[in-house]
């Protein structure tokens, strides 16, 4: 096992690694939320699936045996960037630590990793996919995004699924709420 390993001290200098499998695979979301592309490397998370979710473009991940999850490790996360990534996913998702493998070296380490909070959700289903997304939804998730990181900077900010299912409302025919 490597020796890195995930800070869960307050510290202000502390960093985190973050497990990535869905929007955030894409840098432009990234950058919209934390100003910035942190370092990264591809990696599987393994006894984990990613489902595709009703009503929702981006995906949930759940323990499931012999499945795997390809994602990337974000390295380099400060203590107030992983509380932007906290508020970015809300109240449907809990930050677990789980252990990824490095695709180029093998090499394990742990990693913070935002896992759907209702594991007997029944608008989870099949598997997600992230070229799917990036051709059908991206645009609209980044302007979404960019909302959400405008609301964040005012005194009384909305929840990001607010800011989600309000940009989606407005945006008409590309709503996946309909």
């Amino acid at each position: 096992m490597a020796s890195a390993s995930v800070s869960t001290g307050s510290t202000p200098q502390a960093l985190h690694n973050v497990f990535v499998y869905g929007s955030l695979l894409a840098d432009e979301v990234v950058r919209v939320l934390l100003k910035r592309v942190p370092d990264s490397s591809p990696a599987i998370l393994n006894d984990f699936h990613r489902f595709s979710i009703k009503g929702r473009v981006y995906p949930a991940i759940l323990p499931v045996e012999n499945k795997k999850v390809t994602g990337k490790v974000l390295s380099g996360i400060t203590a107030p960037e992983l509380d932007i990534l906290d508020t970015f996913e809300d109240v449907e998702y809990d930050r677990h630590t789980v252990e990824v493998s490095l695709v180029d070296s093998s090499q394990k380490l742990k990693a913070h990793a935002y896992v759907w909070a209702n594991s007997i959700d029944p608008n989870l289903y099949g598997e997600w996919n992230f070229e799917e997304w990036r051709e059908a939804h991206m645009n609209d998730f980044i302007k979404m995004t960019m909302g959400f990181v405008e609301e964040l900077e005012l005194p009384e900010s909305k929840p990001r699924v607010e800011t989600y299912e309000s940009f989606y409302k407005q945006s008409g025919d590309n709503s996946p709420m309909a």
